[in-house]
């Protein structure tokens, strides 16, 4: 798997005459935090449809989520680091994960300028595939709608995937947050496909557990507050 970040470097190496995007690929663009049931379809669909098409499947992701650049610390707390969405994503079997800096620059492309500079001539996307409530560009003005008006003209296809319910409402990463605040465990698990965990690198500490018979393992978790 490939990994490119920032939206420079997607931008030089699509310019490039044996660019991995020479003959365009199949993509998805999203946050995909927690990579729960529902982002699963997700990523499944566009792996088949590059298979398809005989082109690289692509994940396009954002450092910091756009919640976090915009609420700060009060944004919620993440269910994967960026590290654990990535090797997910190998999991499942994607060629090229592209993370782009969310920041003012990005934050402030229009709709219709977000198409133009990072699907066309970033991705040369052939074949689009996103959730039914995906939204894009300044002040979320893009939709699904002004993705298949413009596709037509640009070249590419656009196809959104059916929702995914458990026990009647629509799966999503806030409610993976929420069944872990409240301790529901298995509620968590049945959403995201498996259960939830929890990874970082171990440190030392005072050996205080040792001591009492219970050996544990202190973890640091790095910059992101866990969801649990």
């Amino acid at each position: 798997m490939r990994l490119i970040r920032g939206l420079h470097n997607l931008q030089r190496l699509a310019s490039q005459p044996d660019s991995l995007f020479a003959k365009g690929c199949v993509a998805t663009i999203g946050n995909f935090d927690g990579i729960h049931r529902g982002h699963q379809v997700i990523i499944d669909q566009v792996r088949d449809q590059a298979r398809v098409h005989k082109v690289p499947s692509v994940v396009m992701v954002f450092e910091p989520q756009p919640r976090e650049f915009f609420a700060g610390r009060e944004a919620p707390p993440r269910l994967t680091r960026f590290r654990e969405k990535v090797e997910m994503l190998l999991a499942h079997d994607v060629d090229i994960v592209v993370c782009l800096q969310f920041n003012s620059r990005l934050r402030n492309l229009s709709a219709l300028e977000f198409i133009d500079q990072v699907m066309v001539q970033g991705l040369s996307v052939k074949h689009l595939v996103v959730g039914d409530d995906f939204r894009f560009g300044c002040d979320r003005a893009g939709d699904f709608r002004l993705l298949q008006e413009v596709g037509e003209d640009k070249g590419f296809a656009v196809e959104h995937t059916r929702t995914i319910r458990v026990k009647g409402e629509r799966i999503s990463s806030t409610r993976v947050r929420q069944a872990l605040a409240e301790n529901r465990l298995a509620d968590a698990q049945e959403l995201l496909g498996r259960p939830y965990a929890i990874s970082g690198r171990v440190v030392y500490g005072r050996a205080l557990g040792r001591e009492l018979g219970v050996p544990t393992a202190n973890i640091m978790l790095g910059g992101k507050k866990p969801a649990l």
